[in-house]
């Protein structure tokens, strides 16, 4: 990406002809192409998504999370890491040697979303996983899905691939009523790509009329029935801080709505969201949000970090206050 940039700047160079060495004296291309590349100015080399993006880091930032369950509003801690990575097309896992198999390797952008509650006694450990192609001009669609969800009664898991005619939802789950399910859509967006949209390029986020398939933690906790449902998809300004945007997803069936407030400015950090929801039947039915509210951020190579003396690290993030 970046090397693509650099030939695009370097082409709308014009070396003028009085400043040409004579024929006879000619450099040869390779150190005229070089000297010119030295002569630009910063900004037309500058590829700050590839300086941001491929710096060998991950951006793992930490949210004070308020999440509804049973009627209530339960305080935990919720974490979203991103970071790119090289992805089977054909078999939907990160590929350890990509180089063995370029025509198969697609660059994703990964988000790993991790919510942590508790709910009385017990508690609530819940993960999504987002594998969304960095090139949506060869890869438009999000590849795939994965939520789990652990908790005293038992875990669930639920899984979406991208396939040529929509998407393979798998749902494996300790509860009766919900069981094994093997379905497939022929379309919809994925409530779960929006988190990665927004941080790869806002503006192609859906907006208007859509058809969504609803967030996987949110079919989980509510037991909804799973599927593609109509929803409207709006982008604004934020009304509080002019350095935000505020992107909202509304299912009328639901009576639910997502909020997400990111940077405005590349590169479009998620700094809260919403999900406003009514529960209980009746006269009893009340509204109620789920809220995450940013803590701290930092950008490192967590996956080196992992022994004893990389735990105050978990400070920096706010982890274990």
């Amino acid at each position: 990406m970046k090397g693509r940039k650099v030939f695009e700047a370097w082409s709308f160079v014009r070396i003028p002809p009085r400043n040409r060495p004579p024929a006879s004296r000619s450099l040869p291309p390779v150190i005229l192409l070089w000297a010119v590349f030295l002569l630009l100015p910063s900004s037309l080399c500058a590829d700050p998504f590839g300086d941001y993006w491929y710096q060998g880091k991950a951006e793992i930032t930490s949210y004070d999370l308020e999440q509804v369950r049973y009627g209530e509003v339960h305080p935990g801690s919720a974490v979203m890491i991103f970071v790119t990575e090289d992805f089977s097309d054909e078999k939907h896992v990160k590929l350890d040697r990509p180089e063995r198999s370029p025509e198969d390797a697609v660059k994703v952008l990964k988000l790993n979303a991790t919510r942590k509650f508790n709910t009385g006694i017990y508690t609530y450990s819940m993960m999504t996983s987002v594998f969304t192609p960095v090139y949506a001009d060869q890869h438009p669609h999000t590849l795939k899905v994965t939520t789990t969800s652990q908790e005293w009664c038992g875990h669930t898991f639920t899984q979406l691939n991208r396939k040529t005619n929509g998407y393979r939802a798998r749902q494996y789950s300790y509860f009766e009523r919900e069981s094994d399910r093997d379905l497939t859509w022929r379309n919809g967006i994925p409530e779960d790509e929006i988190w990665t949209r927004i941080r790869l390029s806002p503006d192609t986020l859906p907006l208007g009329k859509v058809k969504i398939i609803p967030g996987t933690i949110f079919q989980r906790l509510r037991h909804k029935a799973w599927g593609v449902f109509d929803a409207v998809a709006e982008k604004m300004p934020n009304p509080v801080d002019a350095s935000l945007e505020t992107y909202t997803i509304s299912y009328p069936e639901f009576d639910r709505v997502v909020v997400i407030n990111h940077k405005r400015d590349f590169p479009h950090e998620i700094e809260s969201w919403e999900e406003i929801e009514f529960v209980g039947r009746g006269d009893d039915r009340v509204e109620m949000t789920t809220r995450g509210t940013l803590k701290k951020r930092l950008m490192t190579a967590y996956w080196r970090q992992h022994n004893l003396e990389h735990i105050p690290l978990r400070a920096e993030l706010g982890l274990d206050e």
